[in-house]
């Protein structure tokens, strides 16, 4: 589903325009996109997902084509979890 799909799906659901439906859902991803970048809080929606920015530690990699170490700074990444609706879900019940 890409997102003019979900758009649609979202406004026949609500029973809302498709306009106020891409807007709620590009305020949905400003949103989640503010809170990772503070990364002192996470995002939590009980039953379908919860996103968070988490810290990854530095660490030696092995360049595939000469082999040569190559030392990778410490950074962030974001981690997303299924909630529970949404792994029942999948698995098709």
């Amino acid at each position: 589903m890409n997102r003019s799909e979900l758009v649609a799906a979202l406004s026949e659901r609500a029973e809302v325009s498709r306009k106020d439906a891409d807007a709620v859902l590009a305020a949905l991803a400003e949103v989640a996109g503010e809170v990772v970048a503070k990364g002192d809080e996470k995002i939590t929606v009980p039953g379908f997902l919860t996103i968070e920015r988490t810290a990854r530690a530095a660490r030696t990699a092995r360049n595939p084509q000469t082999g040569e170490p190559i030392d990778i700074p410490a950074g962030f990444s974001v981690k997303v979890s299924a909630g529970s609706k949404l792994k029942e879900a999948a698995k098709g019940k």
